[in-house]
């Protein structure tokens, strides 16, 4: 499970009732993402659902290359998984840094 706090309205300034640094401790001690959203002004709304998915993906991965029933080979822009039977399935094509 991928979880984020997210600070909503962070354009109304002047009404906060927390703080950025009560949303950040907060999420520090919960163990989640944070990050303060503005629909209005279209403040990190896209790059919170990015890093969400992003996580989520990150989990999927792990889980999937470290099941027993796969091997996973490693190359420079893709991972293939390898079942028992030697056949290869093309898990990604995506680059890493890109």
């Amino acid at each position: 499970v991928a979880t984020m706090l997210v600070g909503n309205k962070c354009d109304l300034e002047n009404i906060r009732e927390v703080s950025t640094e009560e949303g950040k401790t907060l999420a520090e001690e919960e163990g989640l993402f944070f990050m303060e959203t503005s629909a209005l002004e279209s403040t990190n709304v896209q790059t919170a659902f990015e890093i969400v998915i992003r996580e989520i993906y990150n989990n999927i991965s792990r889980k999937v290359l470290n099941s027993d029933s796969y091997k996973a080979e490693l190359s420079v822009n893709r991972v293939s998984l390898v079942n028992g039977a030697g056949s290869k399935k093309n898990l990604l094509n995506f680059s890493c840094c890109s």
